[in-house]
């Protein structure tokens, strides 16, 4: 079995996802209020948003399971707001999904057409959630330096020495294209 992480694998389809759904749900929106589709046609709203949810839910579940490996690497508080967000993310698009559905439950066409407005609205709230939940992933890994948790040797770095090495102008690629890290004391910073 790989030693790579399963979780940043998976995150980006609920997150990908959660930035096309209000354009599709849009899409369908505009053809449900003019009549070019039917209710029937909704389930592939519906579809797609059991989908973001389903896909969701394994991210949330892979990053819990790897938690533990990588928390010695990173600040807590900086884990906690990531794992906050990702619960966050989870209940707006199952909420969503409730609502959508709603569209498929109501009785008249007019309150249906109504429902689908509001979950037009609800898939922006998702997709601002998916942008706070993979900025606060996106600090794990670009500034807390989470990936140091799955280096093996010398390319290990640990969270202290990261801060502490930066590189340095024009040295920063060797002859194998691999960066040199020079301590920030031995720096020329002009």
């Amino acid at each position: 079995m790989s030693s790579l992480p399963l979780h940043p694998a998976i995150v980006h389809l609920p997150l990908g996802l959660a930035f096309v759904m209000p354009l599709i749900v849009l899409g369908f929106t505009w053809a449900l209020w003019t009549g070019r589709i039917g209710r029937r046609g909704w389930m592939a709203v519906v579809a797609l948003q059991l989908l973001l949810v389903g896909a969701g839910v394994a991210a949330k579940t892979t990053g819990e399971r790897e938690e533990d490996r990588v928390e010695p690497e990173v600040p807590g508080s900086a884990l906690e707001l990531h794992e906050e967000r990702a619960d966050q993310f989870v209940w707006a698009a199952a909420a969503t999904l409730a609502v959508a559905l709603l569209v498929l439950a109501v009785p008249r066409p007019a309150a249906a057409r109504l429902v689908a407005a509001v979950t037009l609205t609800s898939a922006v709230v998702v997709t601002t959630a998916a942008i706070r939940v993979g900025h606060a992933g996106g600090q794990l890994v670009y500034v807390h330096n989470a990936g140091a948790a799955y280096a093996t040797g010398q390319s290990r770095v640990r969270r202290s020495e990261a801060t502490r090495l930066r590189p340095r102008g024009s040295e920063v690629l060797g002859r194998r294209g691999d960066a040199r890290l020079v301590p920030r004391d031995e720096r020329d910073d002009r």
